[in-house]
C-alpha cells in the first residue's frame, strides 16, 4: 500500500483567494460510497472538478481556488451554513500525518455520514493508501458494527474512527467490543469523551486515540494532545486555541470577512487558525476546556460547561452528560445537568450531584437543576446537540 501522489500542482498553502478561481464544483451524494470515492479520487489527482458532497437538495455554487478539491459543509455557532474549502495538498498532507502517527496506511472501516470531515477523512485516507473503506450497513448497532468489522482486511492495519455514543453502544456489547479491539486504531473524536469512557475502552484493550481537529483543518490534527508531524498550537490572550500546519483550509467560499477573521498571518508570515475552543497548553500536550460560546453566565459568574460535564461523568451509572444553561429569572441561566444513565442505574441524588461539583469547581457551577433522558439529541456524525438539549431540558421544566 502507498500514498496517492498529486505531481505538477501549485501549492496554494497560505493564501486565502489564490488565483484562478476558476474550478467547477461536483455536487456528489454523500452515499453511496463508491461514487463519493471516485469523485474525491479524480479532485485529489485533478482530473475532476472540486467535490461537495450532500445528500441535501443544492446547486453547485461558485467556482472555487484551482488546488480546492473538497468543500465540506459546516454550520458555526450561529447556525448560519458555510463551505470550508480544503485543498488537494491539505488533504493530503493530513492523511499522511495521520497515518505517520498511527501504524502506517492501512484499511478503514467506514462507521460515521460522509457529508462531514470525520467519515470524509476515513474515505481520503484509503484513497490515499490505495485502499477501500468498508461501510456499515443501517443504523449503527452493535450487531452492524460487529458485521461490518468482520469485513475489514487483515492485510495490514485495520483502523475506524468513532463519536463516544457509538463507543458506548459498542463496549455495552461483549462481542463487539473483542471486535473493537482487533483494530490497531480506533479514533475516538467529534464530541468530548468522559474520562471514565476512555479508560474503560482502553482498559478492555481497545487501542483508542482521542482527536481533536475540525473541517478546517482537514478533521483531527492534534491526538492524544500531541499535535501532527507539522501541526503547532497556540493558546491566544483569552485561552482560545490556535492552530497551524499544512493541512489548514484555503478559507471559506464566498465568505472574504469571515476568512479574514479566522485565518490571520502573523508578523513571521505563519498563517493561524483562530478556533473557538478554549484550551490549555502545557509540556507539548493540549487539553481542551470546551467552546468559547457554550460558556454559561449564572449570577454573575462564568461556568464552563465541559468542566461540569468531566465531574459528572465519573458518577456511578452515568452513560452520557450534557450541561446546558435555561433561562431564570434570578441567575440568568440555571446550571442544568441532563444526564443518560446506564440500565438498572438509581438516579442520582441532587444534592449529592450539587455537593460534589461545588467541592470540585465552586458553587456558582453545582447544576441547579438535573433531568434524565434515555437519549441525548445529537446532529452531525453524533455530536451532541446542545441547543437541542437546551431547548429540551427548558420544556420540560416548565411544564
Amino acid at each position: 500500500m502507498g500514498f496517492l501522489r498529486v505531481d505538477n500542482r501549485r501549492s496554494l498553502y497560505g493564501r486565502t483567494y489564490p488565483d484562478p478561481v476558476s474550478r467547477s464544483v461536483r455536487v456528489v451524494p454523500a452515499t453511496p460510497v463508491a461514487e463519493l470515492t471516485t469523485a474525491l479520487r479524480d479532485a485529489l489527482s485533478g482530473a475532476g472538478p472540486a467535490v461537495l458532497p450532500t445528500d441535501e437538495p443544492t446547486e453547485p455554487g461558485t467556482p472555487v481556488p484551482d488546488d480546492v478539491a473538497l468543500l465540506v459543509r459546516t454550520s458555526g455557532s450561529t447556525g448560519a451554513p458555510r463551505d470550508v474549502l480544503l485543498s488537494a495538498d491539505a488533504l493530503l498532507a493530513s492523511a499522511r500525518a495521520t497515518h505517520t502517527r498511527l501504524a502506517g496506511p492501512g484499511h478503514w472501516l467506514l462507521a460515521l455520514p460522509t457529508a462531514h470531515i470525520a467519515g470524509l477523512q476515513v474515505v481520503l485516507r484509503s484513497v490515499a493508501a490505495g485502499t477501500e473503506p468498508v461501510r456499515l450497513s443501517g443504523p449503527f448497532r452493535a450487531a452492524s458494527f460487529l458485521a461490518a468489522a468482520a469485513q475489514v482486511p487483515s492485510d495490514g492495519p485495520r483502523y475506524v474512527s468513532l463519536v463516544p455514543t457509538q463507543l458506548i453502544r459498542v463496549l455495552a456489547d461483549p462481542a463487539a467490543t473483542d471486535a473493537l479491539a482487533g483494530f490497531d486504531a480506533v479514533l475516538l473524536g467529534g464530541a468530548a469523551a468522559p474520562d471514565g469512557l476512555i479508560a474503560d475502552a482502553r482498559a478492555r484493550g481497545v487501542r483508542l486515540v482521542t482527536t481533536y481537529g475540525m473541517s478546517e483543518t482537514c478533521g483531527g490534527c492534534v491526538y492524544d494532545g500531541v499535535p501532527l508531524d507539522g501541526v503547532r498550537v497556540a493558546i491566544d490572550p483569552d485561552d482560545r486555541i490556535a492552530l497551524t500546519g499544512p493541512m489548514l483550509a484555503t478559507g471559506y467560499r464566498d465568505r472574504p470577512e469571515l476568512t479574514a477573521d479566522s485565518f490571520r498571518t502573523d508578523a513571521d508570515g505563519t498563517r493561524w487558525l483562530h478556533t473557538s475552543d478554549l484550551g490549555r497548553w502545557s509540556q507539548g500536550t493540549l487539553t481542551v476546556l470546551g467552546r468559547a460560546d457554550d460558556v454559561l453566565i449564572t449570577g454573575g459568574e462564568k461556568v464552563p460547561p465541559a468542566a461540569v460535564e468531566r465531574v459528572l461523568a465519573e458518577l456511578p451509572g452515568v452513560a452520557e452528560v450534557c450541561v446546558v444553561g435555561v433561562p431564570d429569572p434570578h441567575w440568568g441561566q440555571a446550571v442544568t445537568a441532563v444526564l443518560v444513565l446506564h440500565p438498572g442505574t438509581a438516579v442520582p441524588d441532587p444534592a449529592a450531584v450539587r455537593t460534589r461539583v461545588a467541592a470540585a469547581l465552586g458553587p456558582a457551577a453545582a447544576p441547579r437543576h438535573q433531568l434524565v433522558l434515555d437519549t441525548l439529541p445529537t446532529r452531525g456524525p453524533g455530536k451532541i446537540d446542545r441547543r437541542g438539549v437546551a431547548a429540551l431540558a427548558a420544556d420540560r421544566l416548565t411544564h
